[in-house]
């Protein structure tokens, strides 16, 4: 079956549904279709808790000090005339989703209950309660569906882009000279593969947070984006910088990891050992308060030394009635588990959380792919640099998705599409006699990944870690060219590559940045 569009927004988050928005309302007679390998609500954004940092409190706060917060953050790899882009056009990007119906936690003054995370160095966070990422994406789908001229497939999932690559004779192509013309796509209710055709192409698929065996991550969160992207010719740049969450919820087993929010060291948690001492002072003066970089390295470092499989996050201090308005959905969440916050200490680890690489864009979201864009986590803007500030991704998805959307309007109706690309071709498959492999093969690159290639590095474990995974990866493509397709060798596919581009990557960095550590360049 061939389906036709004007603009493909792959990926249902905050990016990719505030992008086909906009895109609908300034230009009603275009087709936009946004599809997503699960249920259309489902994505990172749905479980961001912080909130989103912005610039608001002209008394307390300036677009000067959230910049300088950024770019320490990002230790010296961070874009400035991004970070300064980014920043000062958020207030402006805030005040239009809270004028799509989006709500906030205020004061009884009626100002912005304003939080605090680690790296900032006043409080800026806008939230509502502890579920902000899910307000923010129940108000654009609420929106998205009183638009005609949007579409939304759930449950497709995007093989690989089209490109050049695809026509029906094939030449050979330069990076620079590749174009993109929609997608092949799994109709995972028909286990069709549809041939998308677009003019206009936007990657808004989340991150890679299930590379890793934990992560804070939802189920969806693989990479596909960027590898198909990657496959595609696009430049992909900063893949070893992975953001480990300092403190999601020890309960071996969960899948994903339950975060508790980085604002909860902002309302005054203190960190401490299974012993019951606070260990962030040897680490860093801001104590709680450091980067999450610094924080995630320091448990991981009192973890080896002690030898226990978690830390304390310690709460039993804090105004309790403030606590449970702030942060109802932690408080229910160890209460379910047994963990009374008012008298107990919360057990922590790191984890996989968030990539600050992805795809190269450049400040209007272009990638080096004709007709292609990227914006959210699978992009890489310059904007975090080695490392994300807390609740900067929330303001980063709606400044390039708007960004996205000025550039791709321009000129998408003289763009056009090619008649001689080919359907899918799935001659010469099979349906597999058991798919126990890819779950196996899936494990043990999890276990490889987060034994290797994890918070701290070694040369010696990416040298490991590389040999290993070329043996997934041989017997990965086996099972893709003789298999009939499906999301789980999909999504298999697609961590190989990832891992492989992080390994990759890692091994290229000449010294320890942010998120990124090697014990041997110390």
């Amino acid at each position: 079956m061939r389906f036709d569009t004007d603009f493909l927004v792959i990926g249902s988050g905050l990016a990719g549904l505030a992008y086909a928005l906009k895109v609908a309302n300034k230009l009603p007679d275009a087709k936009v279709t946004i599809v997503t390998k699960a249920d259309e609500g489902e994505s990172n954004t749905r479980y961001a808790q912080g909130g989103i940092a912005v610039m608001l409190d002209k008394d307390e706060d300036s677009f000067k000090k959230h910049i300088q917060d950024t770019l320490i953050a990002g230790d010296g790899l961070c874009d400035k005339d991004v970070v300064k882009m980014v920043v000062k056009k958020g207030p402006k990007r805030f005040r239009e989703i809270t004028g799509w119906g989006a709500e906030f936690d205020k004061q009884s003054s009626g100002d912005y209950d304003l939080g605090r995370e680690g790296g900032h160095s006043v409080n800026r966070i806008v939230h509502h309660k502890d579920i902000t990422g899910l307000e923010m994406s129940r108000t654009l789908l609420k929106q998205v569906h009183n638009m005609p001229n949007i579409e939304i497939l759930d449950y497709h999932f995007a093989i690989d882009l089209i490109t050049e690559h695809h026509f029906k004779e094939k030449l050979p192509v330069k990076p620079e000279y590749v174009h993109c013309y929609g997608a092949y796509v799994l109709n995972q209710k028909t286990n069709q593969i549809e041939r998308i055709l677009s003019r206009i192409t936007l990657l808004a698929s989340g991150g890679t947070g299930h590379v890793y065996r934990s992560t804070t991550n939802p189920l969806v969160a693989t990479g596909d984006g960027i590898a198909m992207a990657y496959r595609a010719k696009a430049y992909i740049q900063n893949m070893e910088f992975i953001q480990f969450h300092p403190t999601s919820l020890y309960n071996p087993g969960a899948s994903p990891s339950f975060l508790i929010s980085e604002a909860v060291r902002g309302f005054g948690g203190k960190l401490r050992t299974k012993s019951g001492e606070p260990f962030m002072h040897k680490y860093d003066e801001r104590e709680e308060l450091a980067s999450r970089d610094i924080v995630a390295r320091a448990i991981d470092s009192e973890l080896k030394i002690s030898g226990d499989e978690y830390v304390y996050l310690d709460c039993r201090h804090l105004d309790m009635e403030g606590f449970k308005q702030h942060f109802p959905t932690i408080y229910e969440k160890c209460a379910s588990l047994g963990i009374n916050v008012e008298n107990d200490m919360i057990p922590v680890v790191p984890a996989a959380h968030y990539l600050c690489g992805g795809i190269n864009v450049d400040k209007s979201g272009k990638t080096n792919v004709g007709n292609l864009y990227a914006c959210g986590e699978c992009s890489n803007t310059g904007l975090h640099g080695a490392n994300r500030l807390a609740s900067n991704s929330l303001l980063e998805a709606l400044v390039y998705a708007h960004k996205c959307f000025k550039d791709g309007i321009k000129n998408y109706a003289s763009i056009e599409i090619p008649a001689e690309i080919n359907e899918w071709n799935a001659e010469g498959t099979s349906e597999p006699k058991e798919k126990i492999v890819i779950t196996h093969m899936r494990k043990e690159l999890q276990t490889l990944m987060s034994d290797l290639v994890g918070i701290v590095r070694s040369n010696e474990r990416l040298r490991l870690a590389k040999e290993k995974l070329h043996f997934i990866y041989k017997e990965t493509k086996k099972l893709y060219d003789n298999s009939t397709l499906s999301p789980q060798l999909c999504e298999l596919r697609n961590l190989v590559t990832i891992a492989y581009l992080i390994i990759e990557q890692s091994t290229q960095r000449k010294e320890n940045r942010g998120g990124y550590f090697n014990k041997d360049l110390e």
